[in-house]
């Protein structure tokens, strides 16, 4: 109970930064307004993204791909939710299912709200541009690499723990 709560908590804290941070930047920044922050690396550049993640399928037009998103975000809310309640008890998994929650729901909230997706962090390396994101996305990536990392990591031990079995079962045979 204590995990299905904190993840609910975490998820609300993102949900909550990643909402904020939108109405701050419409109020702030007209569409497809830049401000430079650090020359060469950063800029916050107010976008409407009406395709996927990172501007996937952007250019097709209609309502169809809207709710065709809105479908695969509740599913995917679902599915979260539904692997949340298995009983990882493991801080890092509870921690990256309410970092993945709180982000599907904050472009959720603007696909139903808006019918699209506000994003204005725009990352430059050099010559290298990532697509505008948010808060929400940073919180999916985020939260989806620490629950990669920590679940190889029980892979990992499960693996090490299988092969201390086997080596323990082959040394009782010896001693018999």
């Amino acid at each position: 109970m204590r995990d299905r709560l904190t993840v609910l908590l975490i998820a609300a804290a993102i949900l909550a930064a990643d909402q904020v941070t939108k109405v701050l930047l419409v109020g702030w920044l007209p569409l497809h307004a830049r401000y430079e922050v650090i020359g060469g690396l950063l800029t916050i550049n107010h976008v409407q993204n009406y395709g996927a993640a990172f501007g996937l399928f952007a250019n097709v037009s209609g309502d169809l791909l809207r709710w065709v998103l809105v479908v695969v975000s509740i599913a995917a809310v679902g599915l979260i939710w539904a692997y949340a309640r298995e009983g990882w008890h493991e801080p890092k998994i509870v921690i990256a299912f309410g970092m993945i929650l709180g982000g599907a729901l904050g472009n959720l909230v603007d696909r139903l709200r808006l019918g699209y997706v506000v994003d204005f962090i725009d990352v430059h390396w050099g010559s290298y541009h990532w697509p505008s994101f948010n808060v929400a996305d940073a919180a999916i990536t985020v939260g989806a690499v620490i629950l990669f990392l920590a679940m190889a990591q029980q892979s990992s031990r499960a693996h090490e723990d299988e092969i201390l079995v086997e080596s323990t079962a082959t040394d009782n045979e010896h001693l018999t």
